[in-house]
C-alpha cells in the first residue's frame, strides 16, 4: 500500500509513480477502460476518418490542373466538415474532462484507505460534483486557459532572443503541473475555484508554512522526466507510419494514381492504425503524468501529513 501524504523527493516520484501502477494498476484501468472506453473509439474513429479524408484531400488537389480544387472541397462540403469538427471537440472534451479527473477521484478514494475502487464509485464521484465540474470547466476555459496562451506565446516569442528555449522546457511542466493541482485541490478540499487556482500556483514555489525548502524544482523535475519518457514511447508509433509512408513514396514506381491519393490502399491503412495506436497509447500512458502529479499535490499538503500519521498510529493501536 502506497502512503501518500508525506514528503517525497524527486526520485521517490518516479519509482512510487510506478509503483501505484503495479499495486492498483489492474483495477485502475478496468474502471478507466469501462468508464472510457468508448470514448476512446468514437474519437480515434473520428479523427482518423477525418484526418484520413483531409489528408486525401490535400494530396489529391491540384493534380489536375485545378487550382482552386482544396478550396473547393471545403466549400462543397461545409457543412460536414463543420460538424465532425464540433463533433470532434465535444467528443476531445469530454474526454479530456473524464481522462483528467478519474485520476484525482481514484487517488482520493485510494488515499482515505481504500484497497480496490469499483466503477459505480467512480461513475458515482462524477454524478456527485457535476456542479463542481461544470464550474472548473468554465474557469479553465476562460481563464486558465487564456492565460497559459498568453504565457506560451510570450516565451516563443522569445525564442528568437535564445532564452525563450529555456523558458518553454521551465513553463510548459510548471504549467501541467499548476493545472492538474487545480483539479486535485479542487476535488479534495473545501476550496472554491480561484482559492485552490491560487493555492496550485503558490504551492509549486513554496510548502504551506513557508519554512521548508522550496519544491519547485522537483515538481518541475518529476514531470518533465514522466513527459520525455511518455514522449519517446508515443513516438515509436507516429515514426513507425512515416517510415512507411516515405518508404512506399520512395520506392513506389511513379503511376499517378498513388501521388494523387498516397494514403489509399495499404500504405495509407496502415499509416492511420498506427496514428490510432500512437493516440489510444498517448491517453493511456497520460495517467502516468497524472498519478505522479497526484503524488506531488499529496506532497505539498503538509497541513495534513501529521493528521494522517496520527490517524495510522491510532488504528495500529486499535488493530493490536
Amino acid at each position: 500500500m502506497i502512503q501518500f501524504y508525506k514528503k517525497r523527493d524527486f526520485g521517490t516520484f518516479i519509482s512510487d509513480s510506478f509503483n501505484f501502477f503495479k499495486l492498483y494498476g489492474k483495477n485502475y484501468f478496468k474502471s478507466y477502460l469501462l468508464i472510457n472506453g468508448l470514448l476512446l473509439i468514437l474519437m480515434v474513429v473520428v479523427v482518423i476518418f477525418g484526418y484520413r479524408e483531409l489528408f486525401s484531400q490535400i494530396f489529391g488537389s491540384n493534380m489536375n490542373g485545378d487550382t482552386y480544387y482544396f478550396e473547393k472541397y471545403f466549400s462543397d462540403n461545409a457543412g460536414m466538415l463543420i460538424a465532425v469538427a464540433l463533433l470532434t471537440f465535444l467528443l476531445f472534451m469530454i474526454l479530456a474532462i473524464v481522462s483528467y479527473l478519474f485520476p484525482v477521484f481514484y487517488l482520493k478514494r485510494i488515499a482515505q484507505g481504500a484497497n480496490s475502487i469499483k466503477t459505480d464509485e467512480i461513475v458515482g464521484d462524477f454524478k456527485n460534483n457535476a456542479g463542481k465540474i461544470a464550474k472548473l470547466c468554465i474557469g479553465l476555459i476562460f481563464i486558465v486557459t487564456p492565460l497559459a496562451f498568453f504565457v506560451m506565446g510570450f516565451s516563443y516569442i522569445l525564442i528568437f532572443l535564445i532564452i525563450g528555449i529555456f523558458l518553454i522546457f521551465l513553463i510548459y511542466p510548471t504549467l501541467f503541473n499548476v493545472i492538474t493541482f487545480l483539479m486535485y485541490d479542487y476535488f479534495n478540499s473545501d476550496r472554491r475555484f480561484f482559492e485552490s487556482l491560487s493555492y496550485s500556483i503558490r504551492a509549486q514555489f513554496s510548502y504551506p508554512n513557508g519554512r521548508e525548502k522550496s519544491p519547485y524544482w522537483k515538481y518541475w523535475g518529476g514531470s518533465i522526466i514522466m513527459i520525455t519518457i511518455i514522449s519517446i514511447i508515443s513516438s515509436v508509433f507516429t515514426y513507425i507510419p512515416l517510415i512507411f509512408f516515405y518508404g512506399a513514396v520512395l520506392t513506389s514506381a511513379p503511376d499517378g494514381k498513388f501521388e494523387q491519393n498516397p494514403f489509399t490502399g495499404a500504405t495509407g491503412i496502415v499509416f492511420f492504425v498506427f496514428y490510432g495506436i500512437s493516440m489510444l497509447l498517448s491517453f493511456f500512458l497520460s495517467n502516468l503524468m497524472y498519478v505522479n502529479v497526484g503524488l506531488m499535490y499529496y506532497d505539498s499538503r503538509t497541513d495534513l501529513h501529521q493528521k494522517v500519521e496520527l490517524e495510522e498510529i491510532d488504528t495500529i493501536g486499535i488493530n493490536e
